[in-house]
């Protein structure tokens, strides 16, 4: 049975999974969620924070070979750790996440779509070392298919996002297997973007779920099966 390695997007933390892994584990799967560097509980100085150390902390969290999974941003350390350390992932699996093109940062990415609906929510620091989300739109960015009182919760736990990984070029350089989970109700990464990131996969690599950016909490047990599916 494969086992689950979860890994959050943008200003949030290994939290936003706590409703997935129970499904995961009734089903007889192995599955876990880590703080990457800065965010949750981990304590490292947002200014320390790199692509490079977000990658090698997942690697680092890994022992036998793992089903990798990345939400949003997350496409970009997941795919970070599947060029440092190919043999410790079995699959990647992107869930509305970011893949990314060569020599293109995410932040390159993000301008590349057709519209930037987070644009208008975030808030960068002065120093322009991390950003946030405006908590007053942070529900419908993220949250608007969510029950009221678990997405308030969630905007609750929304930390600072460190901005340097996020303006770090990246290729890929491995040659793992992988499965792209689109959401087509997206009010963050927009659905036609995930179209464009994806048009050239093989067919039975992409699957869709008619959710928000955060399926983790609106769908839970559907996504719990969309990702079993996906780790075959």
């Amino acid at each position: 049975m494969p086992e689950f390695l979860l890994i959050h997007g943008s200003c949030h933390g290994a939290w936003c999974w706590d409703d997935v892994i129970p499904h995961l584990i009734a089903a007889g799967h192995k599955a876990r969620a880590i703080d990457l560097p800065s965010h949750g509980a981990d304590m490292t100085p947002a200014g320390d924070v790199t692509l490079d150390l977000y990658a090698k902390a997942i690697v680092d969290a890994i022992d036998t070979p793992v089903v990798l999974v990345g939400h949003s941003m997350a496409g970009y350390p997941i795919t970070a750790a599947a060029n440092l350390a190919p043999d410790k992932i079995s699959k990647l699996i992107y869930l509305c996440a970011y893949v990314p093109m060569d020599c293109k940062s995410l932040a390159d990415m993000r301008r590349m779509a057709p519209s930037q609906p987070l644009l208008d929510a975030i808030i960068v620091d002065e120093d322009r070392v991390t950003f946030s989300v405006d908590p007053t739109q942070a529900v419908a960015k993220f949250y608007h298919d969510v029950e009221p009182e678990r997405a308030e919760w969630a905007v609750s736990k929304l930390g600072p996002q460190p901005i340097l990984p996020q303006e770090t070029p990246l290729s890929s350089a491995h040659n793992l297997p992988r499965h792209y989970i689109r959401c087509t109700d997206d009010r963050t990464i927009p659905p036609a973007f995930q179209v464009t990131m994806t048009e050239d996969w093989p067919q039975g690599t992409v699957t869709e779920m008619a959710t928000s950016h955060s399926p983790f909490l609106s769908s839970p047990k559907a996504l719990a099966e969309q990702l079993i599916a996906a780790a075959g």
